[in-house]
């Protein structure tokens, strides 16, 4: 193959390979001349090496040329009689046959080694560019896994804080639903105390009872914060007035952010309604208003304003994930350190933090930007070194009325029930089950109650005048979904509202509540309990046979 190697440059050189067979046949018939009779017999044979090596130095064509100049020259000056030019007899063309075949022979194995030579090396330089790519990918790539380690390794701390996060997120959702059951039967008794009065009593115990009820609220509401930092919360989205709710949370982040921040609200007049979740939209700001907080260490000022704004084509075109209508804006405005614009670029990227070791997992922003963007928003950064930082979240304006219970819920008087309305309560807490049920009589309905989906199966089976189903979803042996499919397919007209301390994927798909779906979340006081079944009873059943009656 070497030899091979050293002659290609010749075979790709027809002017040299074609002489160059004509020359070998020329010499071999001078060296069979020169040899006379000394050489006698089996003249063909003798030019056979002519045409092994013309095909050997330029391949098809020079062999091929020399066997048939061979032949002819052997014909001529070597078999008798020698002036004749074309064999005259049999034998002499068997022999200038046998000649011809055998040299066909030698020019096709030299022209497929020939091609094979040509295919291995063609192979070779393949696998030598190949081997030069990767040796250059390799030497890349070696550069990118180096830089990527050193982030890796400043990344490290984020990584164990993460996992600290998931471990304390998986016990939180454990506990969870038993936490908010006992919150449920504490807010639930209160309520019916309350209630109960007959306002001769010592204003004292009054006073006692609603500052007990006060902390079980506030306790209902740090468990919900618990749960939204350790898993990630359905949405439930309804009508938002958010001049209202950022003059709500103004004394709240007065107490989260400290007497060093300054808080300031500019709201706008005629403001937009918006349509979004209302509890994930309150943990947006409050986790934008401690990022700001964190910004200014040593105090400083931070500005809320709200703005009616209108996002155009050539903003859509700017930024391909928005599109272009009206919106609610929210700002957030600190004058604290600032941002980089590589800090900006990577603000939202998960477990991305310039906060110090322990000081922040990364995920807030990326979390705010996650449900911004589930609710059809936007979310933008502007930042000065030294400056201050500016976060405006964009939402989508909502166009027609806003729902009136929602809006005046609070000073409207808790709905009474009827003795006409049944009510079978599902619940496997005994004591949540009976704090329940009391309720519900308390407010004139008819209840009948059930430790488990297969008990209010046979209930049903004796009770088909049952309005509602007011059951739990994390039960043992059957869901509460499991009972409301059941219940669904035999008794359509039943309309189904859930509760629960910890919502699983039994309802919620994609993080957004179930088409359909009513949820009331654990714990729930006695007012909330009766504007909800209030809602789900006056609503008429559909004709497609949901017993939900739910605008959930």
């Amino acid at each position: 193959m070497d030899l091979l190697s050293a002659t290609d440059w010749l075979r790709h050189r027809p002017g040299y390979t074609y002489p160059l067979a004509v020359a070998l046949v020329g010499l071999t018939f001078l060296l069979r001349v020169a040899a006379g009779d000394d050489l006698s017999g089996f003249p063909f044979l003798s030019f056979l090496p002519a045409v092994l090596l013309a095909s050997f130095v330029g391949g098809a064509g020079p062999g091929l040329l020399a066997a048939m100049l061979a032949g002819a020259l052997v014909q001529q000056f070597f078999v008798e009689p020698h002036d004749a030019f074309w064999p005259v007899s049999a034998v002499q063309w068997i022999g200038l046959a046998t000649f011809l075949i055998n040299a066909v022979i030698i020019v096709s194995l030299m022209e497929m080694i020939i091609v094979a030579h040509g295919r291995q090396s063609r192979l070779r330089s393949e696998l030598n560019s190949f081997n030069a790519r990767l040796e250059e990918t390799v030497a890349q790539r070696t550069a990118e896994l180096r830089h990527e380690m050193e982030e890796n390794a400043a990344a490290q701390a984020q990584v164990r804080q993460l996992q600290k996060m998931e471990t304390i997120g998986q016990l939180t959702g454990g506990v969870a639903h038993d936490f908010n059951n006992m919150l449920a039967i504490i807010i639930g008794n209160l309520d019916l105390a309350q209630r109960r009065m007959t306002g001769h009593e010592d204003p004292r115990l009054l006073n006692s009872l609603q500052n007990a009820r006060d902390g079980a609220q506030r306790a209902a509401v740090l468990t919900a914060r618990l749960l939204a930092f350790s898993r990630q919360q359905p949405l439930a989205p309804e009508v938002i007035d958010v001049n209202k709710l950022v003059g709500g949370m103004s004394e709240l982040l007065r107490r989260t952010l400290g007497e060093h921040i300054r808080i300031e609200t500019v709201l706008a007049g005629g403001l937009w309604p918006t349509f979004a979740d209302l509890s994930q939209l309150e943990n947006a700001m409050l986790n934008l208003a401690v990022n700001a907080r964190d910004a200014m260490p040593g105090g400083g000022h931070l500005t809320v304003e709200t703005a009616n704004t209108e996002l155009d084509e050539r903003y859509s075109r700017m930024h391909s994930e928005v599109e272009a209508g009206q919106y609610v804006m929210i700002s957030m405005t600190d004058t604290g350190t600032g941002m980089s614009p590589e800090v900006i670029d990577r603000a939202f990227d998960p477990f991305y933090t310039t906060k110090g070791p322990g000081k922040g997992t990364g995920l807030g922003l990326s979390q705010v930007y996650g449900y911004i963007k589930q609710s059809g928003g936007h979310i933008k950064i502007y930042s000065e070194i030294d400056r201050g930082t500016t976060v405006k979240i964009y939402l989508p304006r909502h166009v027609g009325k806003a729902d009136a219970r929602l809006a005046a819920a609070g000073a409207q008087p808790i709905p009474q029930g009827s003795v006409n309305d049944t009510i079978l309560v599902v619940e496997d807490d005994e004591h949540v089950r009976t704090m329940t049920a009391e309720s519900l009589h308390e407010l004139g309905y008819t209840v009948l109650q059930a430790a488990s989906g297969v008990e209010a199966l046979l209930l049903l089976e004796g009770n088909p005048e049952v309005d509602l189903i007011f059951t739990d979803i994390v039960m043992p042996q059957m869901s509460g979904r499991q009972l409301a499919d059941a219940v669904q397919e035999k008794w359509p007209g039943i309309r189904i509202l859930y509760t629960t301390g910890y919502t699983r994927n039994a309802i919620v798909h994609n993080g957004v509540l179930d088409h359909g779906v009513s949820l009331l979340a654990k714990p729930f006081s006695l007012e909330q309990l009766a504007h909800k079944i209030r809602e789900l009873l006056n609503v008429p059943v559909s004709s497609g046979g949901e017993g939900t009656g739910s605008r959930a």
